[in-house]
């Protein structure tokens, strides 16, 4: 069947190959996910651009991109709380869940990250038919209003801040990041590799080495203490349905990152632990768009991240039958290798000088920037970095700098 059909037809030999490939993906996407500052979509379009040249049919290499992109939304959080170096759909989850690694409780953070992805894919699949079919006859109106939409999602986040000063900074965090926007996306620099443009010196500028600057005279990563869940099981589902819920929107309205829906989410939920339900509903809806994002593809033919916008050039009519169960494996090895590495990856950080740690990142950065926007990604990145550096300066969250994006979308940029 067609659009959101489900009719399977197995064929043992093309299963194999589909699992072969998608084990494929699974390496690249954990190798992405652990990469300090490598965003999502810079991965997925370089995938994209060497997809010609890998031998097989479309359909297999489209599989192998879907799968590296759902594993390293579940790894993409092991950085982010190791060094305080997210993915962008982490932003906004790491300085909470560096607190939680500083407190010695990285372990139990890894593992609340690992189920909110979980849960939030198990969510998901139920969800993503009656989801796909409201969007698709609402989509027309939303989009139509997408500036309005947009607007009231930065308004929500001003005023949920905890004070008026921390709203004024946030506002004040958001034309910055949103003016950079303004002059630097539609940029396309000469540069080494053709993938991404200046979304890799943005990110890595906004979220990543300003907490790396911050934590150069810190003390690094102490001993974790184990893995028990303090979480209230009750708590933990909701959260994660919250996250699910949340990448429902990801996954259909342009500009809305992971970050902000799970901001928008966090009030519904019945939670007591700001950090530990932020990194599960902040995890359960990066992932959560993942699934949402193929059925907005299938249904709608509109590629929502760079993973589908790389699935797309790689397959010309995608399918759910062939692709669901690519995610549902991806998902599950996601999940044990966050465990896995994650813990590993911990104790790595934890017996490293953490200044010669934080300036090698920082080297790495400087270096990703160059190979994705040459020097103008460079130069972005430095001003970038001084811009990342306000919001803990001004008393405000960097979930704002999200206007980097939000705020060109909603001015028609």
């Amino acid at each position: 069947m067609d659009s959101l059909g489900v009719a399977v037809a197995f064929d043992p030999t093309t299963s194999v190959a589909v699992l072969a490939f998608t084990v494929g993906g699974v390496a690249l996407g954990t190798l992405s996910g652990l990469v300090p500052g490598l965003h999502a979509n810079n991965f997925a379009l370089l995938l994209a651009s060497v997809a010609t040249a890998v031998p097989g049919p479309p359909r297999l290499v489209g599989a192998a991109m879907l799968a590296a992109g759902v594993v390293h939304t579940f790894l993409d959080v092991v950085p982010a709380l190791a060094l305080g170096v997210p993915d962008a759909a982490m932003a906004a989850t790491a300085l909470p869940g560096h607190r939680l690694v500083v407190a010695g409780r990285g372990r139990e953070a890894l593992r609340l990250s690992a189920l909110g992805s979980a849960l939030a894919v198990l969510l998901a699949l139920p969800l993503a038919v009656p989801v796909t079919e409201l969007m698709t006859a609402i989509y027309p109106t939303v989009r139509a209003n997408l500036p309005l939409v947009l607007a009231g999602v930065v308004a929500f986040l001003l005023v949920t801040e905890p004070t008026a000063r921390a709203a004024l900074g946030g506002a004040v965090c958001f034309v910055a990041s949103a003016a950079l926007g303004a002059y630097t996306l539609d940029l396309s620099p000469a540069a080494p590799l053709d993938a991404g443009g200046m979304l890799a010196p943005l990110f890595a500028g906004l979220f990543g080495a300003p907490v790396l600057i911050d934590a150069l005279d810190g003390a690094g990563v102490p001993p974790q203490a184990d893995a028990t869940l303090t979480m209230a099981p009750r708590t933990l589902g909701t959260t994660a349905f919250a996250g699910s819920a949340a990448g429902a929107v990801v996954g259909y309205l342009p500009g809305i990152s992971a970050a902000i829906a799970s901001v928008l989410a966090l009030p519904l939920t019945p939670n007591d632990d700001g950090a530990r339900g932020f990194l599960v509903a902040t995890s359960g809806a990066n992932t959560a768009n993942s699934v949402f994002a193929l059925f907005a593809l299938v249904a709608l033919g509109t590629p929502r991240t760079g993973v589908m916008v790389a699935l797309d050039g790689a397959v010309s009519s995608p399918s759910l039958a062939s692709f669901l169960p690519v995610v549902v494996v991806a998902a599950v090895a996601g999940f044990a290798l966050v465990l896995v590495v994650g813990d590993w990856y911990l104790r790595v950080v934890g017996r490293t000088d953490y200044r010669v740690l934080s300036l090698a990142v920082l080297a790495l950065l400087v270096v990703l920037s160059g190979l994705f926007a040459g020097l103008t990604g460079v130069l972005t990145f430095a001003v970038a970095t001084a811009v990342g550096l306000v919001p803990p300066r001004l008393g405000t969250r960097r979930v704002h700098l999200m206007g980097v994006l939000v705020g060109p979308l909603a001015l028609g940029l």
